[in-house]
């Protein structure tokens, strides 16, 4: 359906640790206003060091201020809704009684009531001794922790009591979809499922049969539609949004980043934030094979239209330096010196600035791989030359570009046609030595600066879908 002259196109990301929800003209694609929240919603959860779990009140907190700090008129004349968010990840909720509709300071705007836990993609409860017990999935993805499919597996195992809570699952996304719209049954896109596990992208279909002879719930699995539909229209008024406002399935933050900076076929997109994904669209037709090997590190998404992405998906990116900040910060805490984390992050990026070049090697899997999940990071080539802060930033910095290149090497990219690279992602354009390291390995121009995010790429999706 097309959209109205004044119309006006609201995209949103539930991301790992923020919210963002952006408001476009869908014609000209220009943001005309955008907000964002971090939602401080990690937990501690009850599977020991390895459970990476969420509380979904405060997301939904921090999506209902996103909205709320919009300008009203904007919101008014949006016609409909695109929503992406974290794929992989998994909550449960009860179908007749997902969330409650209040009023908050005069505005219309929900609450979850009676739901789970976000279980999150970084999730490593599944080992991989327990992900090779599970039934071989039709599907050419192979499995890992972290994956919807997975997680149930482990509840089935460990908590079967806990599933019986609950009628209906989905990412973090699709509950908001599903809150949006009143739905009974939570509908997913094709990007979502497949992230999930246990789907074939060319049937668009669940493994019924295989999960049903282990068990597995498969009345939790929600029903599969194409990405760009409509899911449903908003049952309520939410936050000066009208009632029947069309709401587009919730689709993958990683696909619709992507959609929002890919426009050339000759371009790959580099992503570095959390996590780090170089990825590139495949021709028209391409169809991946089933059963690919485990150790295959290049995986292939489902777009849009029935395409794919080749993706090198690492578990390891900004969320790497990340820990080594807070590593320092400790360290020197422990020697009594407090300084904040935001002043060790400035000052060991100017330290690696100075140095140009540094013997010394760390390989930085901190997270494992999901080709490799028992890979651990480690330091390599120390000498008493090459032990300056600035040696070890620097080489960190490289260790995490290498990683991601080792996965899809420059050759593979040149025989694939590409000719360009569009570097996005938080972790890139905030930390000039990964820049550096982006383009003394990789043999093509790198193009930074592109105002890449994966809401603005939902709101694009379902303006042009």
């Amino acid at each position: 359906m097309e959209l109205g002259q004044d119309a006006l196109v609201l995209g949103i990301d539930v991301g790992t640790t923020s919210v963002k929800a952006a408001i476009l003209e869908p014609r000209t694609r220009e943001v005309l206003h955008s907000q964002s929240r971090d939602t401080r919603a990690g937990l501690e959860g009850e599977c020991g060091p390895q459970g990476k779990e969420q509380d979904v009140c405060r997301i939904i907190q921090a999506l209902n201020n996103c909205l709320t700090a919009l300008p009203r008129e904007s919101l008014r004349k949006v016609s409909r809704i695109g929503v992406s968010g974290q794929m992989h990840g998994v909550l449960f909720w009860k179908s007749d009684q997902g969330c409650h509709w209040i009023n908050s300071e005069n505005l219309r705007v929900f609450e979850p009531k009676d739901v789970s836990c976000l279980v999150t993609w970084e999730d490593g409860r599944c080992t991989s001794d327990f992900l090779s017990s599970l039934p071989k999935p039709h599907s050419h993805l192979n499995m890992a922790s972290g994956f919807g499919c997975a997680t149930i597996f482990w509840y089935l195992k460990n908590r079967p009591d806990f599933l019986q809570q609950y009628d209906a699952a989905g990412t973090i996304q699709d509950y908001v979809v599903s809150m949006l719209c009143g739905l009974q049954k939570p509908v997913m896109s094709a990007h979502n499922a497949a992230s999930w596990g246990y789907f074939n992208t060319r049937t668009k279909t669940w493994n019924t049969d295989i999960l049903e002879a282990s068990s597995f719930p498969v009345l939790l699995l929600p029903n599969v539609v194409d990405a760009g539909s409509i899911a449903g229209k908003t049952s309520y008024e939410w936050c000066r949004i009208s009632q029947g406002t069309e709401v587009g399935v919730a689709l993958g933050d990683f696909q619709c980043s992507v959609y929002s900076s890919l426009n050339e076929s000759t371009d790959a997109v580099l992503n570095i934030s959390t996590s780090a994904q170089l990825t590139f669209s495949m021709p028209e037709g391409f169809q991946p094979q089933d059963h690919p090997s485990p150790a295959e590190a290049v995986t292939y998404f489902p777009y849009f239209q029935d395409r794919y992405l080749a993706v090198a998906a690492s578990l390891n990116g900004g969320n790497v330096f990340a820990s080594f900040v807070t590593m320092l910060a400790q360290w020197t805490a422990e020697l009594g010196l407090e300084t904040s984390d935001s002043n060790i992050y400035s000052r060991v990026i100017n330290a690696a600035l100075s140095v140009n070049d540094t013997n010394l090697s760390i390989c930085p899997t901190l997270f494992g791989e999901r080709h490799c999940p028992d890979s651990r990071a480690s330091v390599s080539d120390l000498t008493s030359t090459d032990l300056s802060l600035g040696d070890v930033t620097r080489a960190l910095c490289r260790g995490i570009i290498h990683n991601i290149h080792s996965m899809l090497p420059s050759h593979c990219l040149r025989e694939s046609g590409i000719r360009r690279i569009i570097g996005t992602g938080s972790a890139l354009a905030r930390n000039p030595v990964l820049r550096q390291e982006v383009e003394k390995i990789f043999p093509f121009p790198i193009v930074y600066g592109k105002d890449v995010d994966s809401a603005v790429g939902a709101a694009m999706a379902m303006a042009h879908h």
